[in-house]
């Protein structure tokens, strides 16, 4: 298992736990060998914030949206483990 941290920033007042624990799952099932922490972390404010060993892959408030799970997974890979083909989730034309 590599070494990687996802953490997932969601808002308690907005009711987002459940959006944030399922693409948590998500994640974990898709890099099951890359990934070796992953942290949900209740805020406020309409934050919904996803990081890569550091890194922001994906801020609701700069995109005005939530992330597809298969666009999450791209962003993901992008930075932990980019050789990594991720099949029909897989951007298209990409081998």
């Amino acid at each position: 298992m590599q070494n990687h941290k996802i953490e997932i920033e969601y808002c308690t007042q907005c009711r987002w736990m459940l959006r944030a624990v399922w693409m948590g799952q998500e994640l974990l099932m898709t890099f099951q060998n890359e990934i070796s922490e992953l942290t949900l972390k209740p805020l406020t404010g309409g934050i919904f914030n996803v990081f890569a060993d550091g890194n922001l892959v994906f801020s609701r408030k700069e995109q005005q949206r939530f992330p597809e799970i298969t666009e999450l997974k791209q962003l993901v890979r992008d930075i932990i483990a980019p050789e990594k083909n991720l099949g029909h989730s897989d951007r298209k034309g990409k081998a």
